[in-house]
């Protein structure tokens, strides 16, 4: 029975390390976050078939038990989670704040009576919304 549930754990954490595996930034920033999931994949499925090797490690580290050690790991783990989620949000806030102010100034009409750069200097004045000179009729 322990070893359906070993195997189990083993084939959830392949499934998920290979769903974090998709998409990225660049190239070093995915390299490097592929590399720290198949140590992770690797930890996780030692962890699950050799779970007294946790236990000891954990005890080399002056933690009482593996379970702790890897509580204080997801603790961790979810701080650095919490850390770039919050900077990639800045990020995409600000660029959706400088697209939006883009995007206003784009689609603002011109104010009254300027006819934007095609207007000409040198262009006669329109008759028409002159008042007459001598006062009426």
């Amino acid at each position: 029975m322990q070893i359906i549930v070993q195997v189990a754990l083993v084939i959830a954490v392949i499934i998920v390390s290979l769903a974090l595996m998709r998409g990225g930034s660049n190239a070093r920033h995915l390299a490097i976050r592929r590399i720290m999931l198949v140590l992770f994949a690797c930890v996780a499925a030692l962890s699950i078939f050799f779970p007294e090797l946790l236990t000891r490690v954990a005890r080399l580290l002056g933690i009482g038990r593996g379970t702790d050690l890897v509580l204080y790991g997801l603790i961790v783990s979810f701080m650095v989670f919490m850390a770039t989620t919050y900077q990639r949000f800045r990020h995409m806030e600000s660029t959706l704040t400088k697209l939006s102010r883009r995007i206003a100034l784009d689609e603002t009409p011109p104010p009254p009576g300027a006819n934007g750069p095609l207007e000409r200097k040198d262009a006669e004045p329109d008759r028409r919304l002159t008042p007459p000179a001598h006062g009426g009729q």
